[in-house]
């Protein structure tokens, strides 16, 4: 059986990490408060993301080609799928395995010490996610699941200004996606702020913006709240997960790499390879540069990104370690920016390196 593997947190990562650890005929025990908490966000992925051994099953919907706004609209070349979150939680099965319903309060690699007095050893992984805080930048949205259209298209990004805001305020994009074939989620969202916008400025936005396209809300559909970090989380020390740097600072993705590294971990490797953590030193910066454009620019950014090669943006989007795509991506992306955009993802990078 080999070394017990103790998993600390049970959310998609976590819970990742614990099936295929039992898959692997490993001895698992997993701790948290609440370990038969239902899951409740929407997840996505890119198809080219997600490993082989993940259930069909559990995608709610698939689009080939979804749509990007910026200046002008742009057809991303990658299928892309919607999960169905109550099936992906219940394929990630976890019989065989010790359930500890508490709180991990003292966490190393080889230990974990429960709120309630246990103490257990082995491979640890600590997959208990990030804490807020406002030294970090966070991903907000809110959306509403409304019944679907018929041609109602897929959008990734939706950065076109008719929500109401003036070009001078925090930017918000619309998120548009089926979650099955008769739903839709509209939601609109702050891909990063420190302070991020607050729900209730994006409840107006979404509204505006449905209204201005001719979707009339009753008022009474169900209501999607979202608000997580995207910075702070570090590589090492037993890690995974958002909390070990999976999250990518320019989309707030992380499921997806959870899935695919989950082997990987079990297995005792590392999946921060030096390349990898390069890349990610990388997306730090772009995301650094990003929260200093000025508002009314972050579209003109989008454009010149959703200009780009489809393989120049998946090794942005999705190569992990894929150090040589990531350099191509940024060195061209920044080649197609207009000159008042270079000098200011230029100055985000210099004052960035001075802290």
């Amino acid at each position: 059986m080999g070394v017990e593997v103790i998993v600390c947190g049970l959310g998609p990562a976590g819970r990742a990490v614990a099936h295929r650890a039992l898959a692997a005929g490993r001895d698992v025990t997993v701790i948290d408060p609440h370990p038969d908490r239902v899951w409740t966000p929407t997840y996505a992925a890119w198809v080219d993301e997600l490993p082989g051994w993940l259930d069909s099953g559990v995608v709610a919907a698939a689009v080939d080609r979804p749509s990007a706004w910026a200046a002008r609209e742009h057809r991303i070349d990658r299928g892309y799928q919607v999960f169905d979150t109550a099936s992906l939680q219940s394929s990630l099965t976890l019989h065989g395995a010790t359930v500890i319903a508490d709180r991990a309060v003292e966490v190393t690699t080889r230990s974990v010490r429960t709120a309630g007095g246990l103490t257990r050893t082995g491979q640890v992984v600590d997959a208990r996610g990030l804490a807020r805080s406002p030294r970090r930048a966070e991903q907000t949205a809110y959306g509403v699941v409304v019944a679907r259209a018929e041609l109602e298209p897929t959008l990734f990004m939706d950065w076109r200004l008719d929500n109401g805001a003036d070009p001078d305020d925090p930017p918000s994009f619309l998120y548009a996606i089926p979650l099955s074939a008769d739903t839709m989620l509209f939601e609109e969202t702050c891909l990063a702020g420190r302070p991020a916008l607050a729900p209730e400025v994006l409840r107006r936005r979404l509204e505006h913006r449905l209204a201005a396209r001719g979707i009339a809300l009753t008022g009474t559909e169900p209501v999607e709240r979202v608000r997580f970090p995207v910075q702070g989380g570090r590589p090492g020390h037993g890690r995974f997960g958002a909390a070990g740097g999976l999250i990518h600072p320019a989309t707030g993705y992380s499921v997806a790499a959870a899935l695919a590294a989950a082997d990987t971990v079990v297995a005792g490797d590392t999946v921060w390879t030096p390349r990898a953590r390069a890349v990610a030193a990388l997306r730090r910066a772009g995301l650094r540069a990003l929260l200093a454009l000025p508002p009314r620019e972050v579209p003109v950014f989008f454009e010149a990104f959703f200009g780009l090669p489809a393989p120049l943006q998946r090794s942005y989007l999705s190569g992990l370690d894929d150090l040589r795509g990531t350099l191509a991506a940024m060195r061209v992306l920044f080649a197609a920016l207009p000159p008042n955009l270079r000098r200011a993802v230029v100055t985000a990078s210099v004052d960035a390196a001075r802290r």
